[in-house]
């Protein structure tokens, strides 16, 4: 067995983010139990929904509370703000960061007039009062605040992301399209210049600020209630038509988007956030389909995993519109593939799901713009219509608490581009010792490859996010997996990869025959040039 370093490139600082709100935000009793858990398996940063409506007093009401100061913490009901007060005093004795996105539904009194009643809380919501909400908890999260009756201040939150989903209808932002003109867009744009000046002022202005949270797939005319493709919602979003030209006359003023040359120089003045936030955030979804099957030819506008570069090089030619020359890090902040058992619809096998999630990291740490890859869901969503599928089944965990392989696959992910070679060639093996992340790196130690159950090799670790890409030769067929030993604690592995050796090419016996008649020809000719001496040279003239 050989002892190597791995080398590494790609994304290298990837971070390992995680999102699970019913058990970090609503079940208090298994709070430590669920932070043990996902420490254990290596995750750095949480990410937290802050749902404005949840929080805002009186949200089922048209009407906020007289003398109610959004921008107050104390003016909300203080037992709203106990499960994240808890999560942030929980993540701070685990080490662990978060992300807190800020985002809808609004309460009631926030939303226009006239509000279809399955779309109240998403309804045109007000810029005004969402930067006021989001004012409180930047200044209750600032790391200063000391809520009444507590003995010192909150720890601090120091990275954010504005709404989530924003180009869907009915659970974020409506209406996405009125006639045909994309309004969901300029919505969004009110409410990400209220949130980003919002932080700016509370002292979070050298923060992390996520922009988009957008959901990948959409409709062509989405209306209220369905979702617009994500990038038209970011064409639309910065004020650009499909060609990526600046919008004009009544196409611009009916998207609430400059109408003259004169009003497009001052845009990125005038909308900071879509050029200084710190990177752009996406859900990179594609339901059943592996991670890297593109979207259909016909959905040019959706941007599911495999179609990332349509992203970026949107979101750079954009800026360059406009005289900027910022290329977005990414952030895939939610990510899972739904598993049946228990869910009956789009969804993977168990054992496919696990598979899936290792491809996935694999291209996410490829791309060097991509910083986090986030897990959706540590346990089952609660079961539904008569216990027939659950809401969201992308966990890692089934609901009565039981491991899938996809557990063992999160903590130890390995991937193999190629399963197949000649004998005596070498594979790629890349592979992550996640909870890496958790420990010094002189603890760390290194990561045994096996081949059938015996080691064939052993890679230091030497990445801080505990990633390593190396080839191996492999003496024969059989099953791959990998084996890592937590510093005084016990042996875990990856899944495993059935690997084999490919044939040798062979040539076509017809070929061989063919082959040596022309080499006796040739042999031939050569003599008969011997024998008979050169050709008489005559010059050759006319067009070459």
């Amino acid at each position: 067995m050989l002892w190597l370093p791995a080398c590494s490139w790609g994304s290298v600082d990837q971070s390992a983010m995680f999102q699970d709100n019913q058990l970090l935000l609503f079940d208090p009793g298994h709070l430590d139990q669920t932070l043990q858990t996902l420490s254990s398996l290596g995750v750095q940063r949480l990410r937290i929904t802050v749902e404005w409506d949840l929080i805002a007093p009186d949200s089922n009401s048209s009407r906020a509370p007289a003398g109610f100061d959004g921008s107050n913490p104390a003016d909300y009901p203080a037992g709203a703000w106990g499960p994240y007060d808890a999560i942030v005093q929980a993540a701070a004795r685990y080490g662990l960061g978060l992300n807190f996105n800020v985002t809808g539904g609004a309460p009631r009194w926030a939303v226009a007039r006239g509000a279809p009643s399955n779309l109240r809380s998403v309804w045109y919501p007000s810029s005004s009062a969402f930067g006021a909400f989001v004012t409180a908890v930047a200044t209750r999260y600032s790391g200063a605040y000391t809520p009444v009756g507590a003995a010192a201040p909150l720890p601090r939150v120091g990275f954010w992301s504005v709404w989530n989903e924003p180009n869907v209808g009915t659970g974020s932002l409506s209406p996405q399209t009125v006639n045909g003109v994309e309004v969901g867009p300029r919505l969004y744009r009110g409410l990400l210049d209220a949130a980003y000046g919002a932080l700016q002022a509370t002292g979070h202005g050298g923060d992390t600020i996520l922009i988009g949270e957008l959901a990948s797939t959409g409709h062509p005319d989405p209306g209220s209630e369905l979702g617009m493709e994500p990038l038209r919602f970011v064409r639309a979003l910065y004020c650009v038509d499909s060609r990526f030209r600046e919008l004009r006359g009544a196409a611009a003023a009916a998207r609430g988007c400059p109408t003259n040359g004169a009003g497009s120089a001052h845009f990125r003045a005038g909308n900071p956030a879509l050029f200084r936030a710190t990177g752009w955030s996406l859900h990179p979804y594609h339901l059943d389909a592996a991670p890297n099957v593109a979207s259909p030819s016909a959905d040019g506008d959706w941007v599911t995993l495999a179609d990332l570069p349509r992203l970026e090089g949107s979101l750079d030619r954009i800026q360059r519109v406009y005289g900027s020359h910022k290329r977005f890090p990414i952030y895939l902040t939610e990510y899972g593939f739904d598993t049946n058992p228990p869910q009956l619809f789009n969804s993977v096998s168990p054992a496919k799901q696990a598979t899936y999630l290792n491809e996935a990291e694999y291209m996410a740490w490829r791309d060097p713009r991509v910083q986090t890859l986030s897990q959706y869901l540590l346990k089952d969503d609660r079961l539904v219509d008569g216990a027939r599928y659950s809401a969201f089944a992308s966990g890692l965990e089934f609901i009565n608490g039981n491991a899938k392989p996809s557990f063992a696959a999160y903590r130890l992910p390995i991937w193999m581009p190629s399963v197949r070679v000649e004998r005596g060639h070498s594979l790629e093996v890349w592979g992550c010792v996640r909870p890496a992340k958790r420990y010094p790196s002189g603890a760390i130690g290194s990561v045994l490859i096996l081949l059938n159950g015996h080691a064939v090799r052993s890679v230091k670790i030497t990445n801080p996010a505990g990633y390593f890409d190396v080839r191996v030769t492999f003496p024969r067929s059989g099953t791959v997996r990998l084996a890592w030993t937590y510093p005084q604690g016990p042996t875990v592995y990856s899944r495993t990869v059935a690997i084999g050796f490919a044939a040798a090419a062979l040539i076509p016996t017809s070929l061989v025959a063919t082959g040596i008649a022309g080499l006796l020809m040739l042999c031939c000719l050569v003599l008969a040039r011997q024998l008979v001496g050169p050709a008489s040279k005559r010059r050759v003239t006319g067009r070459r």
